[in-house]
């Protein structure tokens, strides 16, 4: 099976299952909730994508790290620890690792590039940048 990955994201299950979500959407992503809740805090979204400027909001995912992988551009990502900021850029075949229950946001620039994410999105929560 193929499929485009920056158009349709990828769900990682319980036991090393696999699946192309179709029709994901953000404005829909209670369906996708739904869908994979028998995974739990297991389950993770696979998602590449262009990043450029920056993010319009904090993001926070509590029952689990997030990778973020780099594929081209330069992205700097503001994580909130222990009350305060630190901010960490990564770089074409780099990667970082957003823990569990920290308060994340970034900024890809003018140029912008593509990153990979893998996240447990079950309880993600997102406030005002």
């Amino acid at each position: 099976m193929t499929f485009d990955i920056t158009t349709v994201p990828a769900h990682l299950g319980c036991g090393g299952a696999a699946r192309p979500i179709d029709g994901f959407s953000w404005e829909r992503v209670d369906e996708y909730a739904t869908a994979t809740a028998d995974d739990g805090p297991d389950g993770r979204l696979v998602m590449m994508f262009q990043m450029t400027g920056a993010w319009d909001s904090w993001e926070m995912h509590p029952v689990g790290d997030e990778v973020v992988i780099a594929c081209t551009g330069i992205h700097r990502f503001r994580q909130e620890v222990g009350g305060s900021e630190q901010v960490v850029t990564i770089g074409p075949g780099e990667a970082l690792i957003n823990p569990a229950g920290v308060w994340h946001t970034a900024d890809s620039g003018a140029d912008g590039g593509w990153i990979v994410t893998i996240t447990p999105g079950q309880g993600t929560e997102h406030r005002p940048a």
